[in-house]
């Protein structure tokens, strides 16, 4: 089987020059059975990348855009170009462990059913902890928030094993994602019109309305830097958070639930800004008004998923994360959480 590794980059020739050289130490050397490969594919950068990628590390294909086309839409037109069984999105900012892509790889060809894993991802810099975006596994509580297991909200927990069996979850981290090729190509790939944010967890909701299953898969690890596109606490990265989440939801809901949910979800997002007006966050609280401005501007040029009523719904809460979250007075971890 062929396995491509692919790195979306934009001027990070300091993350490459970091995370490179662990990539193509603990990616194997093809054999029979798999036959894995590392392509960068360049979002116009401006720091000299490309030029440093090809005079240290030949063996690396790189594939060069015009401009910046976002997150989704430079994985789109990268993966257009490179055939392979299996496309691995992979953060420039994340080392991998060893045998990390064997262990997906094997995964995935002994359950056919599964259209999309993850590793478990571990944070860089507090390496016995899980990292936010993406932890051991994505889920959705009813209001399309996102959570994970070893992180709900703010609580990241420690890694101390409680989560290493395989586990079936509702979406896989964008960070380090394994995806067959044909699914990516039938669901249309990622939506470009969420430039970046939340995109794959629209991927993997369109993958399982459609019956394919998402699984985290502890036995593979990585570690991941974070923040190495947008730093947490940028208004931009609110601003697309809170946009994309309702747009993820208009595409992926019902028609029957769709309006009702989504009021209900701008109500929520309308308390939280006043929470920012009341502790002064301007930006944010202009990041939260221009996400539902161009929310409405956009949802009439989207096209709904197929929903299915046998579509796969497993790591879908019908609860509140954040009234949970409250009652446990910021101490709810996942295995406390009943579905």
């Amino acid at each position: 089987m062929d396995v491509a590794i692919v790195i979306l980059n934009w001027n990070g020739r300091s993350l490459m020059e970091r995370f490179i050289p662990f990539l193509l130490k603990n990616t194997p050397k093809p054999t029979e059975r798999l036959n894995c490969f590392v392509v960068v594919a360049d979002n116009a950068s401006t720091d000299g990348s490309v030029e440093w990628l090809e005079a240290n590390y030949p063996q690396v294909d790189t594939i060069v855009f015009d401009r910046n086309y976002g997150f989704a839409g430079g994985y789109n037109r990268a993966f257009k170009e490179i055939e392979a069984d299996y496309y691995v999105l992979l953060n420039s900012d994340v080392e991998v462990a060893p045998g990390w892509i064997e262990t997906l790889s094997d995964f995935m060809e002994d359950n056919p059913d599964v259209g999309i894993c993850q590793p478990k991802v571990l944070a860089l810099n507090q390496r016995d902890h899980f990292e936010y975006a993406g932890a051991c596994g994505g889920f959705v509580d009813a209001l399309g928030f996102p959570f994970c297991r070893g992180r709900i909200l703010s609580n990241v927990e420690q890694d101390r094993g409680q989560y290493d069996e395989p586990m079936e979850c509702f979406w896989a981290t964008g960070a380090c994602m394994m995806i067959r090729s044909g699914l990516y190509h039938h669901l249309g790939g990622l939506d470009e019109s969420f430039f970046a944010h939340m995109e794959e967890i629209d991927l993997c909701w369109r993958a399982k309305l459609a019956g394919h299953s998402v699984w985290a898969v502890p036995a593979a690890s990585v570690y991941h830097l974070g923040g190495g596109s947008l730093d947490n606490a940028s208004p931009r990265k609110l601003y697309l958070n809170y946009r994309n989440n309702l747009l993820m939801l208009y595409k992926n809901l019902p028609y029957n639930k769709r309006g009702g949910l989504i009021f209900t979800r701008k109500v929520v997002d309308g308390i939280a800004a006043v929470f920012y007006f009341i502790t002064g966050k301007w930006k944010y609280v202009g990041a939260v008004a221009s996400a539902h401005r161009d929310f409405r501007r956009m949802k009439g040029s989207l096209e709904p998923s197929a929903f299915s009523e046998d579509g796969n719904d497993i790591g879908h809460l019908r609860k509140s994360i954040i009234w949970l979250y409250i009652k446990s007075l910021g101490r709810l971890t996942f295995d406390k959480i009943r579905f």
